[in-house]
């Protein structure tokens, strides 16, 4: 079965350690379309969306401290719209928990256009401004990141 989000160079951001993070992202959320592609069982796919929170909330902090560090200007508005895909997160995770809501073809579909045109819109601007600031092409995953997430 072809993946249902592919990574390609054309969403690099050109950071290797935010690259790792999104392609991360990009198997979790691939996980969570087969998963429910595969009818697996609500405990499962429940299961899937914490990890995927939480694996977003870690990324998030990481850019967000990127962002501090490099005196990023937009800093800001890319945490706000950090903080509103983490509420929709987690107010979706907890309808699912309950048995309130169940994964659908509308919430694969918006996290896979948020995620892509997030990156390609508001992350990507951030690229040139932490690289002429001291941000290394190749800044390498910490240790305890890979061990989490690996």
């Amino acid at each position: 079965m072809a993946p249902f989000l592919k990574w390609s160079e054309e969403i690099s951001v050109g950071v290797e350690e935010l690259d790792e993070q999104h392609k991360v992202l990009i198997n979790m959320i691939n996980n969570l379309h087969d998963a429910m592609q595969e009818r697996r069982s609500h405990e499962v796919v429940s299961q899937i969306m914490v990890q995927l929170r939480e694996y977003t909330r870690i990324h998030f902090a990481v850019e967000e401290s990127l962002m501090r560090i490099l005196g990023y200007p937009d800093y800001e508005e890319h945490k706000k719209q950090h903080e509103e895909l983490m509420l929709s997160v987690k107010d979706l995770s907890q309808k699912i928990k309950d048995g309130k809501s169940s994964i659908s073809f509308e919430l694969m579909y918006f996290l896979k256009a948020w995620l892509t045109n997030h990156i390609m819109e508001s992350d990507k601007q951030y690229t040139t401004h932490f690289l002429s600031s001291g941000a290394n092409a190749k800044l390498r995953k910490r240790s305890w990141i890979s061990s989490l997430w690996q």
